[in-house]
């Protein structure tokens, strides 16, 4: 007999599609209102409703859930889909503002929660381009 390990996604973790919907319209009602996300909501459309669609479609798939994004987008190519916009430490700093609140909000797990931080941490960090 052999032992196996059960891997959990993050997607199951936080709680699957009702939670990524929760975070992604907190988050966008976040950037729409924090003065700090200034500099964040001006590079969006004013309505935001097509991008909270993409961003829930993207995150489900990223966090381990239904592919969603690639099956209409292709590979996500992050970067080069924003090189058109300048992405400093301060837009860096500000998205993250937005998604901390936001996860504060919606993922009730503690240790999720910190480990969904710490990788969107790192996705905002490599998206940085100036």
């Amino acid at each position: 007999m052999t032992d196996s390990t059960v891997t959990t996604s993050m997607f199951e973790r936080i709680g699957g599609s009702a939670t990524i919907d929760r975070l992604v319209d907190r988050f966008y009602d976040r950037m729409d209102t924090l003065p700090e996300a200034k500099i964040i909501r001006a590079m969006h459309a004013d309505d935001l409703g097509l991008i909270r669609e993409v961003l829930k479609r993207y995150l489900t798939e990223w966090t381990g859930g239904p592919k969603l994004y690639s099956v209409e987008k292709g590979h996500p190519r992050l970067r080069q889909r924003h090189l058109g916009f300048a992405i400093g430490d301060a837009e860096r700093d500000a998205w993250m503002l937005c998604m901390r609140g936001a996860l504060e909000e919606t993922v009730t797990d503690a240790a999720a929660r910190q480990d969904l931080d710490r990788a969107l941490s790192g996705l905002a960090d490599w998206m940085r381009n100036r």
